[in-house]
């Protein structure tokens, strides 16, 4: 995929959905309308969160900052100040820190839709501090370790 060198437009609603499901509560449908790999330094798709639903576990990143803007519904938001209801017309930012924290779930009866707008680094790692994993994504990388798997630096050297 290269790189875009023009302006694009589009109806997110006209965007081809990709659905994941993942165990218990997670579950989303993605709709990519900036891809990873078309840009330098943004992606942006659209989410929808079924009810009942979160599309990740609660995490931060290191490189990665996003923005969300809810189109429509509503859901519980959980970041380190504790958790609140957000709704659609709401923005919200998350700083590539731990206070960036965050986990989005649908409390609604309706699906949860929203907007992420991402910055976009060759090489970002994700913390996970319930489950203690961490992710690193990003220049053939796709892997999420246990943090308790960590090694010496010069171990198997």
């Amino acid at each position: 995929m290269g790189t875009l060198e023009k302006g694009v437009h589009g109806r997110w609603d006209e965007l081809e959905a990709q659905h994941k499901t993942g165990p218990g509560e997670y579950e989303f449908f993605r709709r990519k309308f900036i891809a990873i790999g078309q840009t330098r330094q943004c992606v942006a798709s659209v989410y929808e969160i079924p009810p009942g639903k979160a599309a990740y576990p609660y995490h931060y990143h290191l490189q990665n900052e996003e923005v969300f803007f809810i189109i429509s519904g509503q859901g519980l938001l959980r970041t380190p100040e504790g958790e609140r209801q957000v709704r659609a017309g709401e923005l919200l930012f998350f700083p590539a820190e731990p206070g960036g924290a965050h986990k989005l779930t649908n409390t609604g009866g309706e699906p949860l839709v929203y907007l992420d707008f991402d910055t976009q680094n060759a090489l970002d790692a994700a913390v996970y501090p319930d489950s203690g994993k961490i992710g690193v994504w990003g220049r053939s990388v796709n892997k999420v370790f246990l943090e308790g798997d960590a090694v010496d630096y010069y171990e198997g050297e």
